[in-house]
């Protein structure tokens, strides 16, 4: 495992429209000490074939490409079992990054040697241009994360090793149950939010995307509580009513 590079994973699945931005955006990384896996989960589509001439052109750049279609929960775990970095982050092949956000991420992280995660402040955007700010609080833990999905997944890098056999479920929400469980795994883990926007979420305009769906997402959230961590009624109904209010916080 090195000590100074960061793994960044990328899911793919039928996103030749957008991919190459997304991998541009990894590329044009002030910090450069990066591999980025690229899995293709059997895409219908030319995307294996662009991220083909990528690999081409940067041995930092490695492919993996699926038998199966599986989703996007493992098709993540599939790269964090072939990261070779101290540091994980995730990056979807529709969104894209600030160049100097690892840069200024790892900077937390050789500053603050007992940190787990770091994150930040991200953009919400569509074909119309930039349409929102999510403000990430400055700090979080496993209790205040209960209380609602504060971090991005597209803007959260976690250390490797303060987490090796942790995996993302396909279970709707699968990125908030995974950062849960990050912090969860270590006594007093802390989360550090960069207040400066370092990430660009593209929001699918016909309302396709899966996390779109309040319902459902909503859903999602009570079986983690319920389910997964097994919380207790009475606390589940509080930490599910917290989520509503950030969550409606969000979308405004």
């Amino acid at each position: 495992m090195s000590s100074d590079l960061v793994s960044i994973i990328m899911p793919a699945y039928n996103a030749s429209a957008t991919i190459s931005d997304s991998i541009e955006s990894v590329l044009s990384q002030s910090y450069k000490q990066f591999e980025l896996i690229v899995i293709d989960d059997c895409s219908l589509d030319n995307t294996k074939e662009i991220v083909e001439r990528y690999v081409a052109l940067d041995q930092r750049i490695k492919l993996i490409s699926k038998d199966k279609n599986e989703g996007v929960a493992y098709a993540r775990n599939n790269g964090i079992d072939h990261a070779t970095g101290n540091y994980v982050a995730f990056l979807d092949s529709d969104d894209m990054w600030d160049t100097v956000k690892l840069e200024k991420q790892i900077n937390v992280f050789l500053e603050n040697k007992e940190i787990s995660v770091v994150f930040s402040s991200y953009y919400r955007f569509n074909t119309n241009g930039i349409n929102k700010l999510v403000n990430a609080p400055v700090f979080v833990n496993y209790k205040k994360l209960l209380k609602g999905n504060c971090i991005g997944n597209l803007t959260g890098i976690y250390k490797l090793d303060k987490a090796t056999l942790i995996r993302q479920k396909k279970i709707g929400h699968e990125d908030y149950l995974f950062w849960l469980e990050v912090l969860s795994n270590c006594p007093n883990a802390v989360g550090i939010g960069l207040q400066e926007p370092l990430a660009f979420y593209r929001v699918v305009e016909d309302g396709r995307n899966l996390s779109g769906n309040k319902v459902r997402a909503a859903f999602w959230t009570w079986k983690i509580y319920r389910r997964y961590l097994k919380i207790g009624l009475g606390m589940s109904i509080f930490y599910f009513f917290c989520y509503i209010i950030n969550a409606t916080a969000k979308r405004v």
